[in-house]
């Protein structure tokens, strides 16, 4: 049987794919410098001409791929979450017979590392919800949707390692606490370079782990009442 010649990829299509690489890898180079810019200089520092200066671009290329700054902030805000999302959820299975409390912390670490190699949507993210602004920016509602995703997850890993020994509202409870104590680290951290952040969240697991452990016990001793 004779061989099956190879079709050569028509001229239109191979123009079309090298336009949409180009595209992707500019796109890319403008939210890496819009990044870096608003962690110097905060939202209301961050401009296109300074986003144009750091990343080589022109500023007709921004305008191709974002509205307006602020558009561009709050896309900075949702990739550098999926980035977060990607490395919370990358990582090898524990070993056969590991423990409850091996592994919360396992998912912490992995969690702590994520957030250090993406910290991004939340540095950004936390200045903006703490603005009282006239108008809302669509970054800090981008913040803000990211964030009631994160809490999502943080609920349901929550009910996954205490379920049928922490009630609907404890789990809650620990979900909420999570979410603070994570932020309130992270802010730390931005404060003081010397915080060791994976250590800190170690620290963390145990502290949840602990009042896991009371309302475990809590509600023992109410049954037997």
């Amino acid at each position: 049987m004779a061989a099956r010649k190879k079709q050569a990829v028509p001229a239109v299509r191979r123009k079309a794919r090298r336009t949409r690489a180009h595209g992707e890898e500019s796109r890319r180079r403008i939210l890496d410098a819009a990044a870096e810019i608003a962690s110097e200089r905060g939202y209301d520092g961050t401009s296109i001409a300074l986003v144009s200066e750091r990343s080589g671009l022109p500023a007709s290329s921004i305008y191709w791929h974002f509205e307006d700054k602020d558009h561009l902030i709050a896309a900075v805000i949702e990739s550098s979450f999926d980035r977060f999302l990607r490395g919370a959820s990358a990582w090898a299975p524990p070993k056969a017979g590991a423990d409850r409390r091996e592994l919360f912390s396992t998912a912490i670490r992995r969690t702590a590392k994520a957030l250090a190699d993406a910290p991004d949507f939340i540095r950004l993210g936390l200045m903006l919800a703490l603005e009282r602004r006239p108008e809302e920016a669509t970054a800090r509602t981008m913040f803000l949707q990211v964030r009631a995703q994160a809490y999502k997850q943080v609920l349901a890993s929550c009910e996954a390692f205490f379920a049928g020994e922490v009630d609907v509202t404890g789990v809650r409870a620990l979900a909420t606490l999570a979410m603070a104590s994570a932020d309130g680290l992270f802010i730390a951290h931005e404060i003081d370079d010397g915080v060791d952040l994976p250590a800190a969240f170690e620290l963390f697991a145990v502290a949840i782990l602990g009042a896991a452990d009371h309302l475990i016990s809590r509600s023992n001793r109410s049954k037997k009442r």
